[in-house]
Formats: C-alpha cells, structure tokens, sequence
C-alpha cells in the first residue's frame, strides 16, 4: 500500500506545483495586457516590476541566510559586469518589448508569437555549442515558422507593430536565456539559486532599461494624470496598486518556475509550458474575446508539435549522451530552499527503489 500512497501523493503534488506555476505565469500575461488598456506606459510598469522583484529577492535571500545560517553569494563588480551585464541587458529588451506590444496586439497573437523564442533559442545554443546540430532540428524550424505564419495569415486582429515587437523580443529571448543558462550553470559564479540570479541581475536591468524610459515615456508620465499630476490620492495609491500586483506576479512566476523545476524536472516545465500555451489561447478566445479563424488554429496545432518534438528531442539526447555543462540537480545543495526541504519523515519512507528510480535533472531553461 505504501507505494500506492506515495505514487498518489507525487502526483497531487506535482500536479499542484503546475497549478501553482500556471497561476503566476498566465496571470501575468492578462495583467499586463489589461493594464496596458488604461496606462499606457509599459517600460514604467517595466522599471516597478523590477524594483519589486529585486525587493523581494533581497528579503528572501535574507530570510534564507536566517534559516540556514550561510551567507548567500555577492559577485564583486568586475565580475558582476563582465559577467551578469550581457544577460540583464537581454533580459530588460525582452521583457521591456513583451510588454511594450500589449500596447498594440491580442493576447492570442502574442502567446503565439512569443512561443518562437523556442527558435532563437535553439539558434542561440548552437552558436554556443549548448546543443548539437542534428537533422530533426530542421522539422522543428520548420513546423513552428510554418505554424506561425499559418496563425498569423489573414488574421483579423493583426497588428504589424505589435508583431515585430514580439518578434524581436523573442529573438532577444533567445539570447537572454542562452546566456542565462550559462550564468546559472557556471558553479564559480555561485547563481545557481534563481534568488540570487534575480537579485544580481534586476539592478542592471533597471539601469539599462531607464534610459529608454526617459526618451519614450518620461516627458508623457510627468504630465500624466495617472501619477505626477494627480488631484486626488486615491487614483494615485490606486496605480501604485495595481503596479506593485504585478511585480508580485513578476517575482513569483520565477519562484514557481524554480519550484517546479528543482521537485520534478526541466522536462516537467517545457511539457507544462506548452499546456500553458493552450490553456491562454482558450482563455484569450472565450474570456476577452480573441477571433480566431480554422486556419489559425491549425497554425497554433502546427507551431506546439513543433516545440514538442523539440522537447522529445532534448529528453532523448540527454539521457543518451551527459550535458558539456556541469548539470544542476535537484538534489543539489546549491538549488536547497528552506521552502522546499523535505520533512526527514518523509525521506526515512522513501524506498531505495524510488530513490534509484529519481533520476538527477539537467535543469535547462526553456
């Protein structure tokens, strides 16, 4: 009977972790888009965001120094330069522009559009050799720019602004999470913790996003009666409101994110991703009212069997040959979260079978 219950309770928790994630990531996808409906300065909301998220990593890895009693990793500035500034300057362009084309686009086209970062990625880690070439990267090229274009032909509520705004920002993902994967996996820098990785890397952002800022939306915020030119206190403490649920949003999709990937796997996240995708679409269609024609769900069906045979593709060549990388595991001490230790209980009934049975994960991000 044991195993039975064991088997149940992995599962509901599991199955609970994806909720958790699916919560945070595809809120925030319709938070932004409705704000933007009445503020309409998305590098602002941008700027707040990141100053949340780097709030709020700076009072866990506080928390985390008072439970453990280790002090967490601080990176000296030649190496915080060198090092972290490439990935924080492509992460602020993604993010910036993702948010940024709410402006203009649908939510279906974005969620459709932003899903061809699996393109750039790909791109992007065999020019650093992360992966190796092979002839079905090919059909996977090939079923998400056709799955693209078929979703993107004679659309109705196609914006081209706002589609080559997504568009970009997926090419800068490719970047972002190329290097972002070869900054966590770098054991001498000490990131492995996506806390710390977000702590380092938010105050950065924030400095190469603000000039942007100041040339697009500063002059149009300060006369804005959003903020600076508020007669009323309650409009104002109303936006600072509605800002700073987003930054949560922000800081906890990441933290969910992690937690899905340090208890199950890197494959658990890409396979949760692409039900994720599916489940915004419907959502975007039947809550907001998204149109969408045959040919562009065919477009969408095409687009997610190509991410999937890329996902099928990286399962199976990473248990035939180890990853060029140091492998992060979830067993590691490095990823340990005060939040996500075990209770020692629960280890003693674990089998060795099970433990045997639990192979260490490559945590790569999709």
């Amino acid at each position: 009977m044991a195993c039975p219950v064991q088997f149940l309770c992995k599962t509901v928790r599991n199955v609970g972790l994806v909720l958790f994630y699916y919560v945070f990531s595809i809120g925030i996808t319709f938070y932004n888009k409705w704000l933007m409906k009445g503020f309409h300065y998305p590098l602002f909301m941008t700027l707040v965001h990141l100053t949340i998220i780097f709030l709020l990593s700076a009072m866990t890895r506080q928390l985390m120094m008072c439970w453990t009693g280790k002090p967490r990793v601080v990176l000296g500035w030649r190496v915080y330069l060198v090092k972290v500034a490439p990935t924080a300057l492509a992460t602020v362009l993604d993010i910036g522009l993702s948010n940024w084309s709410f402006l203009f686009i649908t939510i279906s086209l974005y969620t459709m559009t932003k899903s061809t970062a699996v393109l750039f990625i790909l791109f992007f880690s065999l020019i650093f050799k992360l992966e190796e070439p092979n002839p079905f990267l090919v059909v996977v090229v090939l079923l998400i720019s056709c799955g693209l274009f078929m979703f993107t032909f004679e659309s109705t509520q196609f914006n081209m602004e706002g589609f080559l705004m997504v568009l970009l920002a997926s090419f800068i993902g490719g970047i972002r999470w190329t290097l972002t994967q070869m900054l966590m996996q770098k054991a001498e820098l000490g990131l492995q913790n996506p806390i710390d990785t977000m702590y380092h890397l938010e105050p950065l952002m924030f400095l190469g996003l603000f000039p942007l800022f100041l040339f697009n939306e500063g002059l149009p915020l300060s006369v804005s009666e959003k903020l600076f030119r508020v007669d009323q206190l309650h409009p104002l403490l109303y936006s600072l409101l509605t800002l700073s649920i987003g930054g949560g949003l922000a800081f906890g999709l990441g933290f969910s994110e992690f937690l899905l990937v340090s208890r199950t796997s890197s494959l658990t996240l890409s396979i949760a991703g692409i039900f994720k995708e599916v489940c915004t679409l419907l959502l975007a269609v039947g809550l907001i009212g998204d149109r969408l024609s045959a040919l562009n769900w065919l477009g969408f069906a095409v687009c997610l069997s190509g991410i999937s045979l890329h996902v099928g593709l990286k399962t199976y060549y990473s248990k035939n040959k180890g990853p060029s990388l140091r492998p992060l595991t979830s067993k590691s001490s490095e990823l340990e979260l005060p939040l996500l230790r075990r209770d020692e209980d629960e280890e003693d009934v674990d089998s060795p079978g099970d433990e045997d049975a639990e192979e260490e994960q490559e945590i790569t991000l999709h």
